[in-house]
């Protein structure tokens, strides 16, 4: 398998179409062989060659699509007061890799978490209340509210939803996928504009079908 596809994923869905989660393509293959893939969607990505029968003397195929809609349990994902998980890698994401506060574009080892309102002032580590900024912004606002240090927010901090925090999850987002996550985002979210205008983002790829033996 070339190192494009080897690192690939494929992304799950519901029954009813709600984006879940990434996939490799073992992952992948193994809720086939439970049969729990209800339909794939997407273009072919993967495909995995098995044994051969001993009655018909054919060797096995499986072609794994980049979308695939699952079932299971998805309860959680679709409480209204579901959260997804705060890290700094799907924050810096979230704002472009740019410090809101000097509009700079920085790599993930020069940026840092800023909580807007400080945690030692009742701020709190929620999406809301935290944005991406560069050491040295951060280090000038201090314990300080933005106001206060003499700084202004370049773009007000939001908490994403499923789909969004899905597409901020994946590494190498094909066309299609990106196409699919894109119909579930607010129609006021940020990431549209963003995307469009390909300001920050990767372009979305398409890669060639990858073939691969079965491993079990």
């Amino acid at each position: 398998m070339n190192p494009f596809a080897q690192h690939q994923h494929v992304l799950r869905t519901s029954a009813s179409g709600l984006p879940l989660e990434w996939l490799d393509y073992q992952q992948a293959a193994h809720l086939y062989h439970l049969g729990k893939v209800l339909y794939p969607c997407g273009s072919p990505l993967f495909r995995l060659h098995g044994g051969i029968s001993a009655i018909t003397g054919r060797q096995s195929v499986l072609i794994i699509h980049s979308i695939i809609a699952t079932m299971g349990e998805v309860s959680e994902h679709l409480t209204a007061g579901y959260v997804p998980l705060l890290s700094n890698r799907t924050l810096f994401k979230r704002d472009g890799h740019l410090c809101l506060y000097c509009g700079e574009r920085f790599l993930s080892a020069r940026l840092s978490r800023d909580h807007v309102r400080p945690i030692s002032r009742g701020g709190t580590n929620t999406w809301n209340n935290v944005v991406t900024a560069c050491r040295r912004c951060n280090n000038r606002k201090a314990g300080h509210l933005p106001e206060e240090a003499g700084m202004q927010l370049l773009a007000i901090p939001f908490t994403p939803n499923h789909a969004e925090y899905v597409y901020l999850q994946g590494r190498r987002i094909l066309a299609d996928q990106m196409a699919f996550l894109r119909a579930h985002f607010p129609r006021s979210s940020p990431f549209h504009a963003r995307l469009s205008a390909d300001e920050g983002f990767p372009p979305p790829r398409q890669a060639p079908l990858a073939t691969r033996a079965a491993d079990c």
